[in-house]
């Protein structure tokens, strides 16, 4: 096993960042919740303790055992830090004033190996209700602020530290030299966790794991399943068999285009047009739930049947990445749902097959650099997140086929337009929704009653925020022109200028 930081997640908003942030350290770290600890051996060279909404003085709060990590470096953040203070004897008390937001570092030791590199009335961001009033004989106090004098400890003679404040968000200026200061200079991680590294040893393993063996795999034209396909593919080659199904959702000319960048890389594909079996699994159904389940189902029919086509099939890819692994563990169990995801879960049991996940300890941004190092198509790579359903989606109300042509003909306008501009790096994702109202419009000197369209553009890191993308009115303008000259059947465009939260990025 590489060498790791492990995080244990109370629950903080924020976990997923830490881990982030060590990550671009180039050293491998894993997110498991504070209770469901893995067995502590030689490769976690730090733990890190996260943050978390409750309080350590709640009855029932999460606790950890801080002596299974012994002899290994410590730093707790936010709750982590309070939560170490309180049980070695220290005082946590609800704050006086609420603090929240940047506050300035007024005091700082540095001397302390921690600290280095981090400056005298440095910004740092807090988020917290509760605060450290004291401390325990066996800590001292290394940063104070204004009104938060334990802005950060450690234990006296021990590589444990305990600090107030969030280094891993972009508010705290110096917060990541923070974290290289625990992870490389306390740790002592050697930082040689890189996308090729990853791709030499994650080809190695999976020569060893499949051998000769036939792996099936459905693949979307997104980043995740596409350089998922890639590394099974360099382990196995042709053992391994593609399938991208046209569900009659996908964006206009998409199923053409997929399909040969998928061959000139030498992936062994077979393109299936299903079009007519969902239309009709999706007829007169309106509501999103109901819409994404039937979607879900057909798409498991229609692989399933071609998967038996193949013979002595034993294994199924996947693309699953970090975040869904976190997310299916997390520390109050699965998330409630928003909205159901689109995906192939229930094919492992139904087809009696072992799944290969190759992606699943990386985020979005190690994937596209693994599919750097890979060497495939940058238009591949920079291709905006797709969900899983498609236009369903992105019609709201009734599906036919007559509405998946205005809204993959008004689309392809839009990210056309998108790219045309070179806006399109610039957006994190963006789309149409064709909406489920008519509206009065004026065509020559004939009055119209039309459908309308929303445009959707948003900017974010990963997606679990997102605010919408202030793309120039002189764009908005020639593109809401260019759909409602050309695309029959419309005759109003809007712009969606709602952030997530407390809208999603997808309508339904």
């Amino acid at each position: 096993m590489p060498e790791q930081i492990l995080i244990l997640d109370f629950g903080s908003q924020y976990t997923q960042l830490i881990a982030r942030r060590v990550r671009e350290l180039n050293v491998y770290c894993e997110i498991h919740p504070y209770n469901h600890i893995p067995k502590i051996n030689s490769s976690i060279k730090g733990v890190i303790l996260s943050g978390s909404p409750c309080s350590v003085r709640d009855a029932g709060a999460p606790d950890v055992d801080l002596a299974l990590f012994e002899k290994i470096p410590v730093l707790g953040v936010c709750y982590g830090a309070q939560l170490m203070a309180h049980k070695c004897g220290g005082t946590v008390l609800p704050s006086q004033i609420r603090e929240y937001g940047r506050a300035k570092l007024t005091t700082v030791d540095h001397h302390n190996e921690l600290l280095k590199e981090i400056s005298l009335d440095s910004q740092v961001w807090m988020s917290h209700a509760d605060t450290i009033a004291s401390i325990p004989d066996t800590y001292e106090i290394i940063a104070s602020t204004p009104s938060v004098k334990v802005a950060a400890f450690r234990k006296k003679g021990e590589q444990v530290y305990g600090i107030q404040f969030h280094p891993e968000v972009t508010h705290s200026l110096e917060g990541k030299n923070l974290l290289r200061n625990f992870v490389v200079h306390i740790s002592g991680c050697s930082q040689d966790w890189t996308p090729d590294l990853f791709v030499e040893s994650t080809i190695e393993e999976l020569k060893k794991k499949l051998v000769q063996d036939k792996v099936v795999m459905a693949l979307s034209g997104g980043v995740d399943s596409t350089v998922a396909a890639m590394l099974i593919h360099k382990a196995i080659g042709k053992n391994l068999y593609c399938i991208f199904v046209d569900n009659g959702l996908l964006r206009k000319n998409e199923f053409e285009q997929v399909l040969a960048s998928y061959k000139g890389m030498g992936l062994n594909i077979k393109g299936v047009d299903s079009k007519d079996k969902f239309y009709a699994a999706l007829k007169n159904l309106s509501e999103p739930e109901a819409k994404r389940k039937a979607i879900g189902r057909t798409f498991i029919e229609v692989f399933d049947e071609e998967a038996h086509h193949l013979e002595h099939v034993k294994w199924l890819g996947q693309g699953t990445i970090y975040p869904d692994v976190i997310e299916s563990v997390s520390v109050k169990g699965p998330s409630a749902t928003i909205k159901s995801h689109h995906n192939v879960g229930g094919l492992p049991a139904k087809m009696k097959m072992r799944v290969v996940e190759p992606l699943n300890t990386l985020f979005k941004d190690e994937v596209r650099q693994v599919g750097k190092t890979l060497g495939i198509d940058p238009l591949i790579l920079g291709r905006h997140p797709f969900p899983g359903p498609g236009l369903g989606i992105r019609i709201l109300g009734e599906i036919t086929p007559d509405k998946v042509q205005v809204l993959q003909d008004a689309d392809d306008i839009f990210i056309s337009g998108l790219r045309k501009h070179n806006l399109y790096e610039k957006v994190w994702q963006a789309g149409t929704i064709l909406l489920p109202v008519y509206s009065v419009g004026v065509m020559g000197d004939e009055r119209t009653y039309e459908k309308a369209v929303a445009l959707r553009a948003v900017v974010s890191v990963d997606g679990m925020t997102a605010d919408w993308a202030h793309l120039p009115h002189e764009f908005l303008s020639e593109i809401s022109s260019d759909i409602i000259n050309k695309v029959k059947g419309v005759n109003r465009v809007v712009y969606d200028i709602s952030s997530k939260p407390p809208a999603t990025i997808e309508w339904e």
